[in-house]
């Protein structure tokens, strides 16, 4: 594991310090929350969703969301609205409570940074009976 830096109040967290949230769907690499930098308000994560896979219409009842799409395409809901495609430098807003789905249509992984404010969803992920723990540094599939 490589040390974790702290410098004017800044710490700065490589993906390698920090634990890997393996589902079938796909993986999360929560970057800041509490456990990892004593976050307050929100989480962030680095999601990784498989080709053809995502996560099917749910909610969080007490967070507001936050997705920006760093690679890879797919397909976004938000509440009733249409299914949108999206891509590559688009950011997507879910209000507090939005039912939403995200599905990678593509062929490549769908890379996401995922925000929630307040931060509380990576715990509720991590108890999922389907999660699959991975201690830092240990690759995923192995």
């Amino acid at each position: 594991m490589t040390e974790v830096k702290e410098q004017a109040g800044l710490r700065y967290i490589n993906p390698e310090d920090v634990e890997t949230q393996e589902f079938e769907w796909g993986t999360l690499k929560w970057m800041s929350e509490p456990r990892v930098t004593n976050a307050e308000k929100f989480s962030m994560g680095i999601v990784i969703l498989h080709p053809g896979k995502g996560h099917d219409r749910h909610n969080h009842p007490e967070e507001e969301e936050v997705l920006y799409v760093i690679s890879g395409e797919g397909e976004q809901t938000v509440n009733d609205g249409a299914p949108t495609k999206i891509t590559a430098g688009m950011c997507v807003h879910i209000p507090t409570g939005a039912f939403h789905s995200t599905i990678n249509t593509g062929w490549e992984p769908l890379k996401l940074m995922a925000i929630y404010s307040p931060h509380g969803p990576e715990m509720v992920l991590r108890a999922d009976p389907n999660c699959k723990v991975l201690a830092p540094g240990i690759l995923p599939g192995n």
